[in-house]
């Protein structure tokens, strides 16, 4: 017997932006399943607050395996407080070796303004080159974008991550215009 197959959900665009001492998460509301849109409005970007000190995340692929992620990341950073780096880096070693977590389909953008990490279920703890990070279907196209912007402008942060939120969405079908946006300071 043929195995069904779900259709996958897509969607998202998540993009961190560093600029003057602030850092910008953006990201948008968008989630498909197939080739339809099932919500406009999502919001796939959170600030948290473990122990105290201040983090925002941003989160693309499944919803509840990020909550999954962001939770654990949650607990990290409670045993280690102040510690975005170390936090993270044990997220993605349990995400690699746990057979539970392996399963996990998601990505995240996080930061506690000094620090700016994207976070892979592969191992990866990736600290961005030119104080730009973008994950998602449309991601390559907000990260383009938004370095184009860092180049050769001189606008701020959160100008920078919605114009190059505003981009992504006009090229990527799985991404729209309605944008959450959370900042924080270095």
């Amino acid at each position: 017997m043929a195995e069904k197959t779900f259709p996958g959900w897509h969607g998202t665009t998540i993009i961190a932006v560093r600029r003057a001492g602030k850092v910008v998460v953006a990201g948008d509301g968008q989630v498909s399943l197939g080739q339809t849109v099932i919500k406009g409005s999502a919001r796939k970007v959170r600030r948290l607050s473990p122990g105290g000190a201040e983090v925002v995340a941003g989160f693309a692929g499944s919803t509840a395996d990020a909550f999954t992620l962001l939770e654990r990341l949650e607990a990290k950073l409670e045993a280690t407080p102040g510690q975005l780096a170390r936090a993270s880096v044990e997220l993605a070693k349990d995400w690699r070796t746990d057979k539970y977590l392996q399963k996990l389909e998601a990505m995240l953008i996080v930061t506690d303004g000094r620090d700016l990490f994207v976070i892979t279920g592969a191992g990866d703890v990736l600290e961005p080159e030119h104080d730009v990070a973008a994950i998602g279907s449309g991601g390559n196209f907000a990260l383009a974008a938004a370095r184009g912007l860092m180049s050769n402008t001189d606008i701020g942060a959160e100008q920078i991550a919605r114009e190059a939120m505003a981009i992504a969405a006009d090229i990527c079908v799985y991404t729209n215009g309605n944008l959450t946006v959370e900042s924080i300071d270095a």
